[in-house]
């Protein structure tokens, strides 16, 4: 639904019930003078039926109608869905009578377009654009479905209709610019440990965080790189100056998330994403200024504690994993008791002082890898063990220093 003009404009959906299912390509208008609804008739080809989709007004009051879901039965319980992509404009006919003669157009927009997706968030920003952030895409795999989720940004210019990803900058300060010359003064000087390393930009790392079971969630962050980390800890100023500069977090992907832009300022918030079988709801705010495009900043924080997730199946099995997973920190640090007590009451290796996280991985990656492996079970595959353990090591040695 959006608003246009004097109106609320409603299209598609669907209704389903335990026999049958339903999708709707109809549109609807709530007059907010008469507070009345009356059904529009639009002359052209309209979409398909479909629910999911996202829906955008322009400065012209036309309507831009996105993407969608839906389903249908191929025979007796055997559905086939459908991730739409295609783009279709609602505009009135006729000066003064906008209520009565509306009309369908099919967009064709140029650019690089979003991927295939559903889950999306839209919202209007700023120069005659809307955007697109997030989203999923499933993938079946025999019996199972993977989602793949999404943390980008896509920009529709409405008045060019075209589609092209939106590219974050990196912040702009003087102090990057005294970090070269200081560099460059340190090379010019015969340092040859600087001279050894290349210039590097920003790397984008992977944050995981990990559940006593073995479920891993992972944070997208951009960190500065190895020439950076170097000068970081010559002093604590320059180490705030690095973490300003260089760790630029982003949303991590998800779908479903509520968008909204005020003065240019784009605000994301919350949304869900999945690990295996586990659906898991966020409560994060994060904010990114369009006009810039520089960088994303964290005005509340995702606490992987406070991390709500449901699932579906009922079966004895999984009700055993539900109970084991839902217990708060209290049973997690009973858990962790419980595996260090298998392990004959060994504590997790400390780290050593000045210990780099690779040397400490290195020196204690076998006892991470048995304890995920008691964690997970012996059926998980060493690859998924191997992945879980560093994320553990790596989690245990960033509270330690």
């Amino acid at each position: 639904m959006v608003a246009c003009k004097r109106q609320l404009i409603i299209f598609g959906g669907f209704h389903e019930s335990t026999r049958d299912y339903i999708y709707y390509n109809d549109v609807y208008a709530f007059n907010l003078d008469s507070f009345t609804w009356s059904k529009l008739a639009p002359s052209g080809i309209g979409p398909a039926p479909r629910s999911g989709c996202q829906m955008a007004t322009t400065p012209e009051g036309s309507i831009i109608i996105y993407g969608g879901y839906c389903k249908q039965r191929i025979k007796k319980d055997v559905d086939k869905g459908t991730l739409h992509t295609d783009m279709f404009l609602l505009k009135t006919e006729g000066a003064g009578k906008e209520e009565d003669k509306w009309a369908w157009s099919r967009l064709n927009p140029s650019g690089v377009k979003p991927t295939p997706r559903s889950g999306f968030s839209v919202a209007i920003g700023p120069n005659n654009r809307s955007l697109l952030f997030g989203g999923v895409h499933d993938e079946e795999e025999e019996e199972s479905i993977e989602g793949d989720f999404f943390n980008d940004i896509y920009f529709y210019d409405i008045g060019k209709n075209r589609w092209f990803p939106g590219q974050l900058k990196g912040p702009k300060s003087e102090k990057k610019k005294r970090r070269r010359g200081r560099q460059a003064e340190a090379e010019s000087a015969g340092d040859e440990e600087i001279e050894k390393q290349p210039p590097q930009g920003p790397v984008e790392i992977v944050k995981e965080v990990v559940a006593e079971d073995g479920t891993v969630m992972t944070i997208k962050q951009v960190i500065s790189g190895p020439a950076e980390e170097k000068e970081r800890s010559e002093s604590e100023e320059e180490e705030e100056e690095d973490r300003a500069l260089g760790q630029q977090v982003e949303p991590c992907p998800r779908s479903n998330a509520m968008l909204a832009v005020k003065h240019g300022v784009l605000y994301v918030y919350g949304g869900m994403f999945e690990v295996g079988d586990r659906q898991f709801t966020l409560s994060d705010l994060y904010s990114i200024d369009l006009h810039k495009m520089e960088e994303w900043k964290v005005l509340v924080d995702m606490d992987p504690k406070a991390q709500e997730w449901l699932e579906e199946s009922e079966s004895d099995e999984e009700d055993d994993d539900m109970e084991g997973a839902e217990g708060g920190e209290e049973e997690e640090e009973s858990s962790e008791e419980e595996s260090e007590d298998e392990g004959g009451d060994e504590q997790h290796p400390s780290v050593q002082p000045d210990e780099k996280h690779a040397d400490y991985l290195s020196r204690t990656e076998q006892y991470w890898i048995k304890l995920a492996r008691s964690n997970m079970g012996l059926d998980a595959k060493e690859k998924k063990v191997v992945k879980v353990a560093h994320a553990m090591a790596k989690a245990f040695y960033e509270d330690s220093v």
